[in-house]
């Protein structure tokens, strides 16, 4: 029996037990950097799989699984596993016992997929080379990201791999499906916090004030020439102010206006030299009117850079795996994710597991309330992440 149809066979027997582990998570929703009940759920799992691990980054787990000349090549394969602050509206037996948190993103479907691979490439660990390393990350929704607390840590280090995979459920993707892309996949993501301040006075007298309100509006309306008229057009890249707070009354200019918003890029270099515009803009406009400004620009995650000769590896894999027409090309998404910092440090591929069923109704996106998966999807993502670290040797 060849590899591909070993790690088929294993998935298919050990997919109700993941269903399984996916249903304990989903129904114990941990948020980012809280996630100590999930964190020892999965050091247990990996206990009895007899899979060494360490921990990292407060509730990190990574484990080692070792086959065959384990020196000749090491691949990581990552998971995320902190939930969101939304109340659950799915009825559904496995639903969230946690008022106002849910998995929402479907971390609990990642976390419960690497599990289900390690189980396979610890059962076929005698047929497959190299050295496995399982990154089960905290703080993916969450600024600095955990990506980069195990970086710090030395997530990547000891033994450093040659290149790491990550997987996401894709609600828009049927079940059976996989997605890929190669080169720019997701955008940056930075936050934006403005203060305005200025001499506040009664509205009927605004010659006397600093009007914060008219300040804050302008800023709102320049700041987008940092996309219009300064970004290359083949550049994607979004400025949005999402938040305008000032002011509680009539007739009473406030002393203060606070701006709040996001800056979306796919260029490192095109992205701090926004941010230089958003400065300069802020500031300029803001000190012409006679107010005073604090402009903060809450560096987030770096855009998420899918290897070529890495990604052309995995499609043919995945091919190999899932058959070609079960295959397809990932869209450009201006979303982010902070599996961003291991690609800017090793290759990665970072790929799209469908998890949509419109039969059974299961169509909702990420970060909603009504978010679920086909649970059919663990059986294929344990299955092709095995085969991902089992098969995978690029060293580009």
């Amino acid at each position: 029996m060849s590899l591909s149809q070993s790690i088929r066979q294993l998935a298919a027997a050990y997919a109700d037990y993941f269903i399984g582990v996916r249903r304990h998570l989903h129904a114990h929703p941990e948020l980012s950097y809280q996630e100590f009940e999930t964190s020892a759920y999965i050091q247990q799992q990996l206990r009895e799989m007899g899979i060494p691990f360490t921990i990292m980054a407060g509730t990190g787990v990574v484990g080692i699984i070792e086959g065959l000349d384990p020196a000749s090549r090491v691949i990581a394969l990552r998971a995320d596993m902190d939930a969101l602050p939304i109340e659950e509206a799915n009825d559904i037996p496995y639903k969230s016992t946690r008022p106002g948190v849910m998995h929402a993103c479907g971390h609990d479907v990642h976390t419960s997929c690497l599990l289900g691979a390690a189980k396979i490439l610890v059962e076929l660990k005698d047929k497959w080379t190299g050295t496995v390393k399982l990154i089960f990350q905290p703080g993916e929704e969450k600024n600095p990201g955990g990506a980069s607390l195990m970086i710090r840590d030395g997530v990547l280090e000891n033994p450093r791999p040659s290149a790491i995979f990550g997987l996401h459920v894709h609600p828009q993707l049927p079940i059976g499906q996989l997605s890929f892309r190669p080169g720019m996949v997701m955008a940056s993501a930075d936050e934006l916090y403005i203060t305005i301040k200025g001499k506040g006075g009664h509205a009927a007298a605004p010659h006397l004030t600093v009007d914060t309100i008219l300040v804050a509006s302008h800023l709102v309306v320049a700041l987008q020439q940092v996309i219009s008229r300064n970004r290359d057009p083949h550049q994607p890249s979004v400025l949005s102010i999402t938040s305008f707070q000032g002011g509680h009354t009539t007739n009473v200019i406030p002393s203060e206006v606070k701006l709040m918003g996001t800056f979306r890029a796919m260029n490192e270099q095109w992205r701090f030299k926004a941010h230089e515009l958003i400065r300069k803009i802020t500031e300029g406009i803001s000190h012409s009117m006679g107010a005073e400004i604090d402009c903060h620009i809450d560096v987030g995650y770096p855009t998420v850079y899918n290897n070529e000769t890495l990604h052309q590896e995995a499609n043919e894999l995945a091919k190999t795996y899932m058959g070609e027409g079960h295959v397809e090309e990932t869209e450009l998404r201006m979303g982010a994710e902070d599996f961003g910092y291991y690609s800017q440090q090793i290759p990665g591929c970072f790929f799209r597991l469908g998890v949509m069923n419109v039969e059974k109704g299961i169509v909702s996106g990420v970060h909603t309330p009504t978010f679920n998966i086909d649970e059919s999807a663990i059986e294929t993502g344990m299955g092709i992440m095995a085969w991902m670290g089992a098969k995978a040797h690029s060293t580009a």
